[in-house]
């Protein structure tokens, strides 16, 4: 019965009332106190009814104004539902497909109401299946969204890497009532990545690029690293006597950063007059295996000139380490010429004797000497060429 079929039979008793009413004041001689009392009674009575159906009346609206809201809603979130672009599926406990939207249908290249009753297992590549299940059996017992990549295969189609995403539907005793799944086709991106893993991979390629000049320090970040594009930078340390300590020339390809030391003190200057560096964070490092081992690569080539300075700093002739840091020098620094090997580094006498632990003064004197000898010359741009006879 609605509200105004209830409302109309309350209009029609108040109406016989009335006239009951009437015809009882004709009467009223016989019983002179009962009627009037049961009438006004009566009259309460119905007036309290006509209340009420004015309060249904009410109520009704609102529930007709929610409802239509509700209907608004539900189909705000079916319409999300239907047309979302990765194929979802609703599933019960056991895996059976209760709903499945048109990018599902398309997935697996079955009808939407085809799909319906279905479990989502079949769909899954034999080989999986058990693996599948087991996972299907443990989602019951978990409260939360898990993910896990599993091989799947559409009817007549190829076999294809999905990502899956699962979230149960929790009852108030705790127990899964139903499973979303939101299923993704990552084939391509799975072959992206195995190309990726299959070619050689370059850090500095396609990264944007940081110059400084002659001179100039480059700040330091401790989560990411520098490699250097172009040019030269010379890292250095000070002594307990203040006086600068060469640590490593960085050449092109070579990385460094405060990250790669333990030393507290650590300086990296541009030596070149156009030094162009690139950054790498720690973090895109560790998640990305082929840039690691790039990266492991070239710190390989640091620790071997480190090892080579360290050799040169135990020579006990200031003469022998001198010759040692220039042959050094030529094997990772020298170009071809007509007279020799010349250094592409200009190193001033202050940074080979803080190289070879001496003084200013005493490398002045060990070059000139050199020179005099005809082991070395200077060209123009005071580069140093090293006679190939000799060296």
């Amino acid at each position: 019965m609605n509200v105004e079929t209830f409302a109309k039979q309350i209009e029609a008793i108040h109406g016989r009332l009335h006239k009951l009413y009437k015809g009882a004041n004709a009467t009223a001689l016989a019983h002179p106190d009962l009627l009037p009392v049961a009438f006004k009674e009566l009259g309460t009575a119905s007036e309290a009814l006509q209340i009420a159906v004015e309060e249904l009346y009410q109520q009704n609206e609102e529930l007709l104004s929610t409802r239509s809201q509700i209907e608004i809603q539900h189909q705000r979130y079916m319409d999300l539902f239907e047309f979302a672009p990765d194929a979802y599926v609703v599933t019960d406990a056991q895996g059976k497909i209760r709903e499945a939207n048109r990018a599902a249908a398309s997935l697996f290249n079955l009808s939407q109401d085809y799909l319906v009753g279905k479990p989502l297992i079949v769909f899954v590549v034999e080989s999986e299946r058990w693996a599948f299940r087991s996972e299907l059996n443990r989602q019951r017992h978990k409260d939360r969204v898990q993910e896990l990549e599993v091989v799947m295969q559409g009817r007549g189609g190829q076999s294809f890497d999905a990502s899956i995403r699962v979230a149960p539907a929790i009852d108030r005793r705790g127990y899964a009532i139903a499973l979303r799944w939101l299923i993704r086709d990552i084939s391509t991106q799975k072959r992206t990545l195995r190309i990726i893993d299959t070619t050689d991979c370059d850090p500095i390629c396609d990264r944007p690029f940081q110059v400084y000049t002659k001179g100039e320090i480059i700040p330091l970040n401790p989560q990411s690293i520098w490699l250097v594009s172009q040019g030269l930078v010379k890292l250095t340390t000070m002594s307990e006597n203040g006086h600068e300590v060469l640590l490593g020339l960085v050449g092109p390809d070579m990385p460094f950063g405060s990250s790669l030391t333990s030393l507290y003190t650590y300086q990296a200057t541009a030596l070149s007059k156009d030094v162009r560096v690139v950054s790498i964070s720690l973090t895109e490092i560790a998640g990305s295996p082929k840039l690691a081992q790039a990266i492991f690569s070239k710190i390989n080539q640091r620790l071997r000139q480190t090892e080579s300075l360290l050799a040169i700093s135990g020579q006990r002739r200031v003469k022998d380490r001198l010759y040692q840091m220039l042959l050094l020098l030529k094997h990772e620094f020298g170009e071809s010429v007509a007279q020799g090997t010349r250094l592409s580094i200009r190193l001033t006498h202050e940074d080979l004797a803080s190289a070879c632990c001496t003084t200013r003064v005493t490398i002045t004197r060990l070059l000139s000497k050199l020179q005099q000898q005809g082991k070395i010359l200077f060209d123009s741009k005071s580069h140093i060429i090293l006679k190939n006879t000799e060296f």
